[in-house]
């Protein structure tokens, strides 16, 4: 991969302000890109831009609730006031849940579809025309529960199903006009996502279950993002276990739920035994 392929494209990062999207941004700042990079709170993201970029022309702030369509369309439209085109769309916005689907309060399913799967929806619709004009990327951060779900996540596993399939079919219906469509799908990566996971009533869960020093770090993630971005693939799988999981998902479902279930269970204060 060469880092000359990211230099002057102008690139919106959602969701950041921390994990994977901020790492993302950094990255894509290193290797000299224009960086938009929108989260919720403005003032921590104008925190952040320095290290995004040396060079504070580059970068860009945006306050944006992804959940909000008036919020997603004003991110476009300050991106091309701003930059005059839009090259690659990262659609990693996302919040979590850890909570039994008979115990969950609705209102979460609902909190994590409006901002994994509407916020990608909103996103996207305001950036196509430019992304066309370009031949340019749009990127869903989605999970490998994405592609094989997981218990306890049932609004989560939703949402990234809902994204990937939203994601395929926008990219065969532009199969000729030249735009790039990758559906991401990380394993597990140290961020902060699972201490705000919600639990069943819509509270944050605090702190996380896993042991966040052994997962994937979200630099590595970033950097293979990058790769993917530049090779234009339609998919990427992360991590030994991830590919494993959605092999076995196709080719034994009924293993893998079993499987699935006694992975998860493992994890600490599981809501399920």
């Amino acid at each position: 991969m060469s880092p000359e392929f990211f230099r002057d494209k102008v690139i919106i990062v959602t969701g950041a302000s921390s994990g994977i999207g901020l790492a993302s941004a950094k990255l894509f700042g290193s290797y000299g890109a224009r960086v938009v990079i929108a989260a919720r709170r403005l003032d921590k993201l104008q925190e952040l831009a320095p290290s995004v970029s040396p060079d504070r022309e580059k970068v860009l702030c945006v306050k944006a609730d992804v959940s909000r369509e008036e919020d997603c369309r004003n991110l476009i439209d300050e991106t091309v006031r701003r930059f005059g085109r839009i090259d690659i769309l990262v659609n990693n916005a996302g919040v979590s849940m850890r909570a039994m689907f008979k115990d969950l309060d609705l209102s979460v399913i609902k909190t994590l579809m409006d901002v994994n799967f509407w916020g990608t929806v909103y996103c996207t619709k305001f950036a196509l025309p430019y992304l066309l004009e370009s031949k340019g990327s749009v990127v869903g951060v989605i999970s490998i529960a994405g592609y094989s779900a997981l218990p306890g996540r049932t609004g989560y596993s939703s949402s990234k199903y809902a994204v990937r399939g939203f994601l395929d079919t926008v990219r065969i219906e532009h199969i000729k006009d030249g735009l790039h469509v990758l559906v991401f799908a990380p394993g597990y990566t140290a961020s902060n996502v699972r201490n705000a996971a919600l639990t069943a009533d819509g509270s944050a869960q605090g702190e996380t279950p896993l042991d966040e020093d052994k997962l994937m770090s979200a630099e590595a993630v970033a950097l293979k993002m990058a790769k993917a971005l530049y090779r234009r693939k339609s998919h990427s799988i992360l991590t030994a276990l991830g590919k494993v999981t959605v092999l076995a998902h196709n080719l034994f479902p009924d293993l893998t739920d079993k499987l699935t279930y006694k992975y998860i269970a493992r994890e600490a204060n599981s809501p399920f035994k």
